[in-house]
């Protein structure tokens, strides 16, 4: 189950990663910065909670 979770993660990451490129691509946006520093965050933090859980997931088997 930790391994499907650690495999979720991975994928929300990937979708915030295109939604940031989307939303920077649209003129709509005030501030990039602020965009890229949440988005980045927040990659960084799902793609590390992922890896983790899915090698974890592989020594408990």
């Amino acid at each position: 189950m930790l391994k499907e979770l650690g495999k979720f993660l991975l994928d929300v990451a990937k979708l915030i990663i295109g939604g940031v490129i989307l939303a920077t691509i649209m003129n709509d946006v005030t501030s990039r910065w602020l965009i890229y520093m949440v988005g980045s965050t927040a990659v960084f933090t799902f793609i590390s909670i992922g890896l983790f859980l899915i090698t974890n997931n592989k020594e408990e088997e």
